[in-house]
C-alpha cells in the first residue's frame, strides 16, 4: 500500500491541484477562472481521454469531472482512474446537472467521492473541494498510522506468553510485561489481567476463557485494560493450544498486542462513514443500516416502524441571505433540537438483530441528515400511526423557537412527511420515498405541517411522472394537434378569424390541456411546443386560403418566456417563409398576466414582431392588473375580453361596467376587440349593444380539428344557422371595432 504524495499538500501556503475535466469550454474556463481565483492551480482537460492522458505525467491533489461528456463520460473516466495504481483513494468531484438519485448513486457506484450540481456558486464549489482535500488528508494520516502499526505488529509482535496446564499461571515475555506497563520483575498472572478490565467485562472475558479452555479452541479477543499508571488501553490477544502424543491439551503459547492506536483510527474511519461531518448525526447509510434492522426486529415482534422526513422550509433564503456559515449554524442547532425530541443514539451497532437483546432495538433510534436542509428520524417502534405522527408535531414545536445565526435571531419552520411499516413500504427505499412524497404534500399545503402518506399522493405523482416522460416525446411521435375554435362577426354571422388550441392525442384519448400545459410550462417544452403550433397554423392558414379563400389570421397562444429567447423574430419570420404565408396570417397571443410577469424582457420582441407585420393580441385582458401607461406604448393590435367577464354579462351589473370599460379603452387605443367564452345569446347581445361585434364561444362552435372546421364553414355558408344580430335590433352609438394598427 503506497500513501501518494498528491493528495492534500501539507503545507497550508501550497495551492492545491486541481485537474479539471469539461468538455464544455466555456463552463471549463469560467469554472478554472473561478477557482484560480480561490487559491487552487487549476489544469484542464477538455474530455476524459485526455484527462487520463496527462495523469500518467501529473499527479493532481483532486479530480473534478463533468459527468456528461461525448466520447468517454464522466463516469467512465472515474471509473478508469480508480483502476489505476496510486489513484485508488484521490477525490473525484463529478459535477452534474442532474440532480437526481439515478445519478448520484451512479456516481457513488464508479467511486465518485462525492457529487456537485453545476451551478455558478463558486465559493460553495471551492468550499466543497477543501472539505474533500482535508477529508483526504485525514483519510491518508489514518490509513498512514494503521499501516506503520500493523508493520510494527508484523516485525515486533509486541510480546509473548505461555502457559502449561498444572505448571503454574501466565508466564509473559519482557515485551509482553511492558505491553501492560510493568517492569522485567514485575509478575502478572490471569487474576490480576482480569482485575485490569472494567468490571462489566469481567464476566465476559471468563466465559470466554472457559469455552476455550473446553474445547480446545483458539482464543483471539480484544480487551481493554487499565494500567498501573491510570492509561486505558485495548490490547489484542491471541493463543494457540499445544498437544501432547496423546492430543491432550499440554497448554497455551500466545501473543499480546496494543492495539489501541489501530482501534483509533479504525473507529476514526468509522464515524466518517457513518455520521455527517457538520452536525455529527447518523448520515444516509447509516440510517438506512438502522432502518433495515428496525424492520427486521419488526418483522419478528409484528410492531411496526416510522420514518419521518423533515425538510426545512425557506432555508435556502438565509443560507443566500446571511452566508453559508450562518447556515451551518442553522443546521448544527437544528440537529441538536432534533435530537432532543427522540431517543437518540450514536451507536453504531454491528453485526445483526439476532445478537441484540428484547428491548435493544431501541437503540436504533436516531435522528439522521439526509443532506442539505434535510433530515430523517427512524422510530423503530411505533403503536400506531398517530404516534409518529405526534412524534412530527413534537419536532414541529422544537424548531419553533427562534435561533440565532451569524449573530441575528432567525425563526425556521419545517415540513415533515411521515411514512409507516408495514402499510406504507415493507423496505427502506420505499418507506424514505414515501416520506418524501408526504413531505412534499406537506409543502405545497402551506410548510409547517405534519402529513401522513397516502397512497393516492404516489399515484398521482407516478401519473404526473409518466405524463412528463411521454410529453418529452410527443412532438417526435406527432401526438400533438391544434384544434380550431372560429371567431364570429355577429352582424354577418361569418367567421373572421380562428383560434388555434393545442390538444395532445396520446394512446388515442385527448389529454386536457389543464393538465399537460402546466407540466409543458414547468418542464420548459413549452416554448418548443408553441413554436411547432405557429408552424402547424401557419400550413394550416395557406391550406384553408387554397380550399376557401381564407384571408384572416389565426390566433396562436405564446408563453411569456418564449418572448425573452433573442431569436424568437427570426425564428418566427423562418417558420412563416418556410409554410409560405405572409406575417398577418398569425396572430400572436400572450396572456395580460404573462405580459406584465416580465414587461421590460417581452416589450422589445414585441415591436420587432409588429415591425415584421405579424398581429399581437393581449389576452384574458382585464385580470392581470396592466398599467394603462404601459398599454399606450405597446405595440398590440387587439384585446381579448376575459372569459370571466363574460361568464356573468346580464347577471352582474359590474361586470357590464367593466366590459364596456374595456371596449371603450379599446376604442380610444385604436384597438379591435374580441369577446371569449360566449354561450348565450343574450351574452352576445349585450356585447352588441356595448359595442363589441366579435364573439367566440361555445354558442357558435366548439374546438374542432381543421378538416371538422372546414366542413363548418362550408355548412354555415349554405345553411345559415348562426346566431346572429339581426337589422332591427339596436345598435350601439359608434362602437363598431376599429381597424388595427
Amino acid at each position: 500500500m503506497t500513501f501518494g504524495s498528491h493528495f492534500a499538500p501539507d503545507d497550508p501556503d501550497e495551492q492545491p491541484r486541481v485537474l479539471l475535466v469539461d468538455d464544455d469550454e466555456v463552463n471549463l474556463l469560467l469554472t478554472s477562472i473561478a477557482l484560480r481565483e480561490r487559491g487552487f492551480a487549476v489544469t484542464e482537460a477538455g474530455s476524459g481521454e485526455q484527462a487520463l492522458q496527462m495523469i500518467a505525467d501529473y499527479l493532481p491533489d483532486v479530480v473534478v469531472l463533468d459527468a456528461v461528456m461525448p466520447g468517454l463520460d464522466g463516469f467512465a473516466t472515474c471509473q478508469e482512474l480508480r483502476q489505476l495504481p496510486g489513484f485508488e483513494t484521490i477525490p473525484v468531484l463529478m459535477l452534474t446537472g442532474l440532480d437526481d438519485e439515478a445519478s448520484i448513486t451512479r456516481a457513488y457506484e464508479v467511486g465518485a467521492t462525492d457529487f456537485f450540481v453545476k451551478s455558478t456558486q463558486w465559493s460553495l464549489l471551492a468550499g466543497r473541494l477543501r472539505y474533500l482535500l482535508r477529508a483526504a488528508r485525514t483519510r491518508t494520516e489514518l490509513e498512514r498510522s494503521k499501516f506503520k502499526l500493523a508493520r510494527a505488529q508484523e516485525l515486533a509482535r509486541m510480546g509473548s506468553f505461555d502457559w502449561r496446564r498444572g505448571v503454574g499461571d501466565l508466564v509473559f515475555s519482557l515485551e509482553g510485561l511492558r505491553v501492560f506497563g510493568l517492569g522485567p520483575y514485575d509478575r502478572l498472572g490471569l487474576r490480576r489481567i482480569i482485575r485490569m478490565m472494567p468490571p462489566e467485562d469481567q464476566k465476559g472475558f471468563r466465559r470466554i476463557l472457559r469455552e476455550v479452555l473446553n474445547h480446545g479452541t483458539v482464543l483471539c479477543n480484544d480487551i481493554q485494560v487499565n494500567l498501573m499508571d491510570g492509561r486505558q488501553r485495548i490490547l489484542h490477544i491471541e493463543a494457540e493450544p499445544e498437544f501432547n502424543e496423546l492430543a491432550n491439551i499440554i497448554g497455551y503459547t500466545g501473543i499480546v498486542q496494543d492495539v489501541t492506536d489501530r482501534r483509533i483510527a479504525e473507529d476514526k474511519i468509522k464515524h466518517l462513514a457513518n455520521f455527517d461531518t457538520l452536525t455529527g448525526l447518523p448520515n444516509r447509510r447509516q440510517i438506512f443500516w438502522r432502518a433495515e434492522r428496525a424492520i427486521e426486529h419488526a418483522k419478528r415482534q409484528n410492531h411496526c416502524v416510522a420514518l419521518l422526513q423533515i425538510g426545512l422550509d425557506r432555508f435556502k433564503i438565509i443560507n443566500e441571505n446571511l452566508g453559508h456559515h450562518a447556515g451551518d449554524e442553522l443546521l448544527i442547532e437544528v440537529s441538536r433540537r432534533l435530537r432532543n425530541c427522540v431517543r437518540h443514539s450514536d451507536q453504531i451497532i454491528e453485526g445483526g438483530m439476532e445478537m441484540l437483546g428484547q428491548r435493544t432495538h431501541r437503540t436504533l433510534e436516531a435522528v439522521g441528515r439526509l443532506g442539505a436542509d434535510e433530515f430523517v428520524v427512524l422510530l423503530p417502534e411505533v403503536g400506531t400511526d398517530a404516534e409518529a405522527m405526534a412524534t412530527g408535531q413534537r419536532l414541529l414545536d422544537a424548531l419553533r423557537e427562534p435561533m440565532m445565526a451569524a449573530g441575528q435571531e432567525c425563526f425556521i419552520t419545517a415540513s415533515v412527511g411521515v411514512a409507516v411499516f408495514p402499510g406504507h413500504g415493507l423496505n427502506v427505499p420505499d418507506l424514505l420515498r414515501h416520506a418524501d412524497v408526504a413531505m412534499d404534500l406537506a409543502k405545497t399545503q402551506g410548510r409547517n405541517a405534519v402529513q401522513m402518506y397516502d397512497p393516492q399522493l404516489a399515484s398521482k405523482g407516478r401519473v404526473r411522472l409518466d405524463l412528463d416522460t411521454a410529453l418529452h416525446k410527443a412532438l417526435e411521435r406527432q401526438e400533438l394537434v391544434l384544434y380550431y375554435q372560429p371567431k364570429i362577426d355577429v352582424r354577418t354571422s361569418r367567421m373572421v378569424g380562428a383560434e388555434a388550441l393545442m390538444r395532445w392525442r396520446r394512446n388515442g384519448q385527448l389529454v386536457p390541456p389543464g393538465d399537460f400545459i402546466p407540466l409543458a410550462e414547468a418542464t420548459g417544452l413549452i416554448n418548443n411546443m408553441s413554436l411547432w403550433a405557429i408552424g402547424e397554423a401557419a400550413r394550416q392558414a395557406r391550406a384553408w386560403q387554397n380550399e376557401f379563400g381564407f384571408d384572416s389570421s389565426i390566433a396562436v397562444n405564446l408563453p411569456s418566456r418564449l418572448f425573452e429567447q433573442p431569436d424568437l423574430v427570426e425564428r418566427v419570420e423562418s417558420i412563416l417563409a418556410r409554410e409560405g404565408v405572409t406575417p398577418r396570417a398569425i396572430e400572436l397571443e400572450i396572456t395580460e398576466t404573462g405580459l406584465m410577469k416580465d414587461l421590460q424582457g417581452v416589450v422589445p420582441s414585441l415591436h420587432r414582431l409588429n415591425q415584421l407585420g405579424t398581429q399581437i393580441s393581449i389576452d384574458d385582458f382585464g385580470t392581470g392588473y396592466s398599467s394603462l401607461a404601459y398599454l399606450t406604448t405597446l405595440p398590440i393590435s387587439e384585446l381579448k375580453i376575459d372569459r370571466s367577464f363574460v361568464h356573468d354579462l346580464g347577471d352582474t351589473p359590474q361586470s357590464s361596467a367593466v366590459v364596456s370599460a374595456i371596449i371603450a379603452l379599446a376604442r380610444a387605443l385604436g384597438l379591435r376587440v374580441i369577446a371569449e367564452g360566449v354561450e348565450q345569446e343574450s351574452q352576445m347581445k349585450v356585447l352588441y349593444d356595448l359595442g363589441c361585434h366579435i364573439c367566440q364561444g361555445f354558442l357558435f362552435a366548439r374546438p374542432m380539428p381543421a378538416h371538422e372546421l372546414s366542413q363548418w364553414v362550408r355548412d354555415s355558408q349554405t345553411v345559415n344557422l348562426l346566431p346572429r344580430i339581426t337589422d332591427d335590433e339596436p345598435t350601439h352609438d359608434g362602437l363598431s371595432p376599429p381597424s388595427s394598427h
